[in-house]
């Protein structure tokens, strides 16, 4: 995936084209009682992004399978906290996989374009799906934790890559969940709003 996807992942905000949403991908804010490092990184990532005017809205997904654990808000309000203004927050509460949020990015938040938010590994896998589905997209890259946090999420990596390969190409896998169309909320920046492929309220 690397090779297919390389060019267009980036560690520099001077090397990404301005789109209108940034779509985080989510994962648990704590692990093993502590603050999860790939989750505090991805917030400072894509906080850069639109304090940079890279992206005029950030899309969170995540997981929200029960009432007592909900990733997309506990995104929203980290970057809340970071100081990304709660208006321009968009939540989408089933990307359960990274396929999911990468299919309802597009046919549900109808965007045509975006800018993948994690960690490297992640955002090219991210990135093979969004081509596979016709969803145009570049990836700003969170940093990488310490090794001691690498080591585990890596090696889980091999399974969800092969997994990906599975899902596209043999299983034609589809998201949990679609429904109607939502809007994502945009601060208004004039041509950033050109890659969405149609009008969307900003609330």
């Amino acid at each position: 995936m690397g090779a297919t996807t390389g060019a267009r992942v980036h560690d520099q905000l001077a090397e990404l084209q301005s789109a209108p949403v940034a779509l985080l991908l989510g994962t648990s804010p704590r692990h093993a009682g502590r603050p999860n490092q790939y989750y505090l990184a991805r917030i400072k990532a894509a906080q850069e992004l639109f304090a940079a005017g890279k992206v005029a809205g950030i899309l969170v997904s995540g997981d929200n399978r029960s009432a007592d654990y909900n990733e997309p808000l506990m995104m929203k309000a980290d970057l809340v906290r970071a100081g990304v203004p709660a208006e321009f927050i968009t939540m989408d509460f089933a990307g359960f996989h990274t396929l999911d949020s990468v299919v309802r990015a597009k046919s549900v938040f109808q965007q045509a374009r975006v800018i993948v938010v994690s960690q490297r590994f992640h955002a090219q896998r991210a990135l093979f799906l969004a081509q596979h589905v016709g969803l145009e997209a570049e990836a700003y890259v969170a940093e990488e934790p310490p090794l001691d946090w690498r080591v585990r999420v890596r090696t889980r990596e091999v399974f969800a890559r092969a997994l990906a390969c599975l899902d596209v190409w043999v299983l034609h896998r589809q998201p949990h969940f679609l429904g109607p169309v939502e809007p994502v909320r945009l601060q208004a920046r004039g041509a950033i709003d050109q890659g969405r492929k149609a009008p969307v309220p900003t609330r």
